[in-house]
């Protein structure tokens, strides 16, 4: 799923959570649990901050490509390749 510079990463969003946190993987999209309530783009903006803290990027470089308004998402993350991403959040 990488494509040069970039990975992309299916995930499933579970808002107002007790923490933010990784939960696993189910049929290949990485399942995270987000404390922000999905209101005004808060549990997104959470979403990207955690996942740009654990891959060790800058929070710029992450960006939802597809599913603003879904649980379901599709993470654009740069500066980071598909396998160090997954290793990052599932390691």
């Amino acid at each position: 799923m990488s494509v040069a510079d970039h990975a992309l990463l299916a995930v499933r969003v579970q808002p107002r959570a007790k923490r933010t946190e990784v939960v696993g993987e189910r049929e290949g999209v990485v399942v995270i649990r987000v404390a922000a309530p999905p209101v005004d783009g808060k549990a997104n903006a959470a979403l990207c901050r955690f996942v740009a803290t654990r891959a060790g990027v800058p929070r710029s470089a992450v960006s939802v490509a597809r599913g603003e308004g879904a649980r379901d998402k599709l993470l654009r993350v740069e500066g980071v390749s598909a396998p160090t991403l997954r290793a990052a959040l599932l390691g």
